[in-house]
């Protein structure tokens, strides 16, 4: 592949460029291309795993939970409270097809995690919750990740923790706002 056939396969977002109100400066460029460079090292290491392969390590033997099961847990006590949770919305957050949401939830109702109820605004619609014991096991999993971060952050003070938590945040709420949009318009298509 050429260098020119390179960069027509593989450009930047430059659309987004464009229309960025604020002019880019040579050092807010350096700046955002480092937090790029930043983010793509903590992708790597969150494409590992590690938290969910702790978690799981730490588990009873023989307790035969996989990281997909980790991934709904969390995803169901994150968002249960908020808006009733369907297998489609899981198969959407884990990038799986509903059959294999499907399989992963019936997965977890059997073994008491989950349950699933009718949906109080359309009882046509069946929505997942956690059961005790998944709340116990969500809570679990929040305590290690916590345990995680808190001793990466061991070494940090208290006021540097104080600029950086509301900073991540926003970081955060801004690429969950932004993502469909983004991805959208890279392949064509609109919401």
């Amino acid at each position: 592949m050429t260098q020119q056939n390179m960069q027509k396969s593989f450009s930047p977002l430059t659309q987004a460029a464009e229309t960025a109100d604020a002019p880019q400066s040579p050092d807010r460029v350096e700046l955002i291309g480092r937090i790029a460079s930043d983010m793509a090292r903590l992708r790597q290491m969150m494409g590992r795993r590690f938290v969910s392969r702790i978690a799981l390590g730490r588990l009873q033997e023989g307790h035969g939970l996989e990281l997909s099961h980790f991934d709904v847990v969390t995803f169901v006590a994150r968002h249960q409270r908020a808006a009733p949770v369907t297998v489609g919305m899981i198969g959407e957050q884990m990038r799986i097809d509903p059959s294999r949401a499907s399989r992963v939830v019936s997965e977890l109702v059997k073994r008491g995690i989950l349950r699933r109820e009718a949906c109080q605004e359309d009882a046509r619609r069946t929505i997942v919750r956690l059961s005790a014991e998944g709340q116990s096991l969500a809570d679990y999993f929040t305590s290690v990740r916590q345990e995680i971060v808190m001793r990466i952050l061991e070494d940090w003070e208290e006021a540097d923790l104080q600029l950086f938590e509301p900073l991540f945040d926003r970081f955060v709420a801004g690429l969950e706002s932004r993502m469909t949009t983004l991805a959208d318009a890279e392949t064509g298509m609109k919401e």
